[in-house]
């Protein structure tokens, strides 16, 4: 297996992507955020003491997506085009599915983005709510579909 992101030292490095075109790029990822049905019916409801945790993590999930080449080391600065964080609830199993879109004309793809977006949005909702229930857990962080660039399109298969 070819690992890119080292050079023939073994040494971390920055992938050099100059040589290639702007494509359109766009990346779809999800994070689960499992808890009590009282949470998440505090959630929906909107009793939670600190206020209106979807809003909030939503904000924080887009701030994220634009902090990442500050948070993963070798992840290049991008200049995004658009960001969406969205939720649903899952009632049958007490968990909400966060899931962040990504789109950016650019070298490179934009799946850490995606992926740091949905795990900050999820991270936030447990910060939030923490003060209420500390056994909140975060889980099935992955990535669910991605176009553009050389190796096209992927789209994640359920097992």
């Amino acid at each position: 297996m070819n690992f890119n992101h080292f050079d023939q030292h073994g040494n971390a490095i920055m992938v050099d992507v100059s040589h290639k075109q702007p494509t359109m790029r766009i990346a779809r990822a999800e994070a689960v955020v499992q808890m009590s049905a009282e949470i998440l019916s505090a959630i929906t409801g909107g009793t939670i003491a600190k206020g209106d945790v979807l809003a909030v993590a939503r904000l924080a999930g887009i701030q994220a997506v634009k902090k990442t080449s500050e948070l993963i080391p070798l992840s290049h600065p991008l200049s995004l085009h658009h960001v969406t964080v969205d939720f649903e609830t899952l009632p049958d199993s007490s968990s909400i599915s966060v899931n962040c879109i990504v789109k950016a004309f650019e070298r490179t793809g934009v799946e850490m983005e995606a992926m740091t977006g949905a795990t900050v949005a999820a991270l936030t909702i447990y910060d939030m709510c923490k003060g209420c229930d500390k056994s909140i857990s975060i889980s099935t962080i992955r990535l669910l579909y991605k176009e553009g660039g050389k190796s096209g399109v992927y789209q994640r298969r359920e097992q």
